[in-house]
């Protein structure tokens, strides 16, 4: 007759079979497990026996792909992450106004930002144990792609100062928000803070527009595109109504 375990036995978490893969599905495995956990707790707080226990492996077997232990194994699991949001900052296939497509690129954004909260946190506040020159090249990497994302939206194939400025520092509004609305505890809904990076958008071109020629010769034909029940139409009817 098998014995009974005991209670402390029962609660202990069982590890997953081991199983036996190829090399290059075995670390998309590890790598995947460890966007998982990271996604869940700072980066700090993941151990390599964290990940080793939650993809049914050995810690020797970890290091057997990833030598450079833990660090090694964020950066990949950060080069993943990175790669995945780049894909979302595409257009392509995306129907509507540029205003319209544009709220729809940042609702990819902050779906991934809540697929990736703590790890998202972690890095992008700064003073993670685990971040290097490395891990920041490859966040810096990620704001270059939204650029260039951005300004092919626009339609713009070389951008001067004033333009590239702008798209930056909007960038770095969304950037802020994310932050923002996790330090908060996701307070203000997904959908109108889009509507409202939309807003902060349309407004900070048109600011820029009146200063450049450029983002005033771009910023013209995207406006024409608009209609009254587009995000920008919505908008300039807003603020019509309180006398601006």
């Amino acid at each position: 007759m098998a014995a009974t375990p005991s209670p402390a036995e029962a609660e202990r978490p069982r590890r997953t079979t081991y199983r036996r893969l190829p090399v290059q599905q075995r670390r998309e495995q590890l790598i995947a497990v460890a966007l998982e956990l990271f996604a869940a707790r700072p980066p700090e707080d993941v151990s390599l026996d964290d990940v080793a226990e939650a993809a049914g492996a050995s810690r020797p077997l970890v290091y057997r792909y990833f030598a450079g232990g833990k660090q090694q194994l964020y950066e990949a699991a950060l080069r993943s992450a990175a790669s995945e949001l780049v894909r979302r900052f595409r257009t392509d296939g995306f129907t509507g106004t540029p205003t319209e497509q544009l709220r729809a690129v940042l609702h990819r954004y902050f779906a991934f930002v809540d697929e990736h909260a703590a790890g998202y946190g972690a890095l992008l506040r700064g003073g993670s144990v685990v971040e290097t020159a490395r891990t920041s090249a490859i966040v810096d990497d990620v704001r270059r792609a939204a650029l260039r994302r951005t300004l092919r939206h626009l339609g713009v194939g070389e951008a001067g100062p004033r333009l590239t400025l702008l798209v930056r520092s909007w960038i770095s509004v969304v950037e802020a928000s994310a932050i923002s609305r996790l330090d908060e505890g996701r307070q203000i809904p997904v959908d109108s803070l889009c509507g409202w990076l939309v807003d902060q958008f349309v407004v900070m071109a048109a600011a820029t527009a009146v200063r450049d020629d450029q983002t005033a010769e771009v910023l013209r034909p995207w406006l024409e595109l608009e209609t009254p029940e587009s995000p920008a139409g919505v908008l300039l009817a807003r603020l019509r109504s309180i006398g601006l």
